[in-house]
């Protein structure tokens, strides 16, 4: 743990001497000291993040109190993330989840998935993966599907005799964080940056691109396959068993607690409330190709009558409670660090340095797609991934250019890239899932940095003899 802990100072302190050297060398003449100074602060930033030696939500006050304090950025960009969809999609999680909990919902769902899944723990890792993946079809938002899955999860976790920090609870935590998020990245309005991606395309180049083959370009590996790989890892990394009927404790009528939870926790009228105000909820979610109305506000929505007496579960007075706002401060801080990354020009800057760093040379496809994906991935540990194709999309004919590529490929290339996550940081969902889970979010990259790895070794080829076989490059 020393051991860690220095080498962990050790990176800090480089970064800080690093971060001065941008801010105050050669580096600032030739960008100006603006940019400058703006990548200094980031570089802090995601140090700070990614090691977590401060809690995420000081690193969020440190990065806002540089910005302002320093002028590099108005408030109203810098603190944009509050605005966004995305928080209000969190605080509203959050209130959903905790109705899920209370009201017993949970429990009693848990109870009825309990036979299905609970065969074995490789069964249950399987099958909650599975239904979380093929939930992205059906809600288009990554948040959303974990404030739904992650709760169930953890009753499940709780009704089969898991305990808190068990490798088993751990494994369903880490399973619905990645698996409410990942495969999405392969159907086309599923999450953000896919989203960003297709009216960037639209926008800029004129490209519309199609639900169906999106999916059929990318949802065999990155889905599937990645699927799979997720999985497997969860099993190897955090293996398990399901206990034995004497090894969970139990009531003196041989009744464990939680199943008896599942029972008996809450009451049968709050429960169908909680349960009438989430199917209206999905409702508008699954069809919001019809109406217009953004998850969001359709969440924010649910989340008021969960809150109101009579009608929901969630108590008001127990509303603070309810919203990890450290989270909130953590999220809106990944959304604001992007606006400014794009606003300084740093993202650009980026861009270009990584465009000239990774070969790329008409006649040499395999090659230029690992560098186009590599570019993809790279840029989102410094935007975050919903930065990317923002980043990206502008440069996307001079890659095209430079590749021999068509336009259409080099914008599909940056899925393969972004939809590789290593750090919780990248990605606001993944933070929420694990919080709403009780377990540490640190988990998360035992599963993530192998995943990478695995991907580039082996998704990644077998996926540019895909993308050959469909004639896509």
């Amino acid at each position: 743990m020393r051991n860690e802990f220095s080498a962990k100072k050790l990176f800090i302190l480089v970064a800080l001497l690093a971060a001065i050297w941008v801010a105050l060398g050669p580096f600032a003449t030739s960008v100006g000291p603006r940019t400058a100074h703006c990548a200094a602060v980031v570089m802090v930033t995601l140090a700070l993040w990614s090691t977590g030696v401060l809690p995420p939500f000081l690193t969020s006050l440190v990065f806002f109190g540089l910005v302002v304090v320093f002028g590099l950025a108005p408030p109203d960009l810098i603190f944009s993330g509050f605005a966004s969809t995305a928080v209000w999609l969190i605080i509203s999680g959050f209130v959903i989840g905790s109705a899920i909990g209370v009201s017993g919902l949970g429990q009693r769902l848990a109870a009825a998935l309990a036979p299905l899944l609970a065969g074995s723990y490789a069964h249950m890792i399987a099958g909650l993966a599975i239904s979380a993946s093929l939930l992205g079809f059906l809600m288009p938002s990554s948040t959303g599907r974990a404030v739904v899955m992650v709760p169930i999860g953890m009753a499940l976790a709780e009704r089969v005799g898991f305990r808190p920090g068990s490798n088993g609870r751990i494994g369903i935590a880490v399973t619905l964080a990645l698996a409410c998020n990942m495969p999405s990245f392969a159907i086309l309005p599923a999450n953000i940056p896919n989203m960003i991606l297709a009216g960037a395309s639209e926008t800029l180049h004129g490209i519309s691109l199609s639900y169906a083959s999106y999916l059929s370009l990318h949802f065999p590996l990155l889905g599937v396959l990645k699927s799979v790989l997720l999985i497997v890892l969860v099993l190897l990394l955090f293996p398990d068993r399901l206990p034995e009927r004497g090894e969970v404790p139990t009531q003196s009528n041989g009744v464990t607690p939680a199943a008896k939870a599942g029972e008996s926790s809450g009451d049968a009228g709050a429960q169908r409330r909680v349960a009438t105000i989430l199917l209206i909820m999905l409702a508008f979610w699954m069809t919001d190709s019809l109406h217009g109305i953004n998850a969001a506000w359709v969440g924010l929505v649910a989340a008021i009558f969960l809150l109101l007496p009579g009608i929901g579960a969630v108590a008001p007075k127990a509303f603070n409670t309810s919203v990890d706002f450290g989270i909130v401060l953590f999220v809106s801080a990944a959304l604001g660090l992007g606006a400014l990354v794009h606003d300084s020009g740093l993202g650009t800057l980026v861009g270009e340095a990584l465009r000239y760093a990774l070969p790329l040379e008409a006649g040499h496809a395999a090659l230029n797609f690992y560098s186009l994906s590599l570019m993809s991935m790279l840029t989102g540990m410094i935007t975050t991934i919903p930065g990317v194709p923002t980043v990206l999309t502008p440069m996307a004919p001079e890659l095209a250019a430079a590749s021999g590529f068509s336009l259409t490929a080099v914008l599909m290339t940056q899925v393969v890239g972004f939809s590789t996550v290593i750090f919780p940081y990248q990605v606001g969902p993944l933070v929420v899932a694990m919080q709403l889970s009780g377990e540490k979010i640190g988990h998360v990259l035992r599963i993530t940095i192998p995943l990478a790895v695995l991907t580039f070794a082996l998704v990644v080829p077998l996926d540019f003899l895909w993308w050959r076989l469909l004639g896509w490059i």
